[in-house]
């Protein structure tokens, strides 16, 4: 199983960035999917959830900026970050809950993570 993240980049303070991951592989089924951030020298912490019926979490840090959603087809989700600020730099990290076609539990998968800037 792998999970690709994409749309990262540099951004100016109060714009908007696109984040997605897919997962891919030899998944038999997708439960929570969700976006984690780590900033240097602080520890990483969860940005938003979203579980298999599209339930929805947020930090309170991003609570009317951010919106998570996920497309179950294409085991893709997506964070939508508007009105960015600079303490939202840091590398985003999506991870899901998935089981696979040769296992009955679900395991924890990581993508590679993706660098967000927001600077003038």
């Amino acid at each position: 199983v792998q999970l690709v993240e994409s749309g990262g980049g540099l951004m100016q303070p109060g714009g908007s960035l696109r984040l997605s991951c897919a997962a891919s592989g030899s998944i038999f089924r997708v439960n929570t999917m969700g976006w984690y951030r780590q900033a240097p020298g602080k520890q990483r912490e969860l940005v938003a959830g979203i579980s298999s019926v599209g339930t929805t979490d947020y930090a309170d840090s991003v609570k009317g900026r951010f919106t998570i959603s996920r497309d179950n087809a294409k085991n893709t989700v997506f964070l939508q970050m508007n009105n960015l600020k600079p303490e939202d730099t840091a590398v985003y990290y999506c991870a899901a809950e998935i089981r696979t076609y040769s296992r009955v539990t679900y395991s924890n998968y990581w993508g590679q993570g993706t660098q967000v800037t927001v600077s003038s």
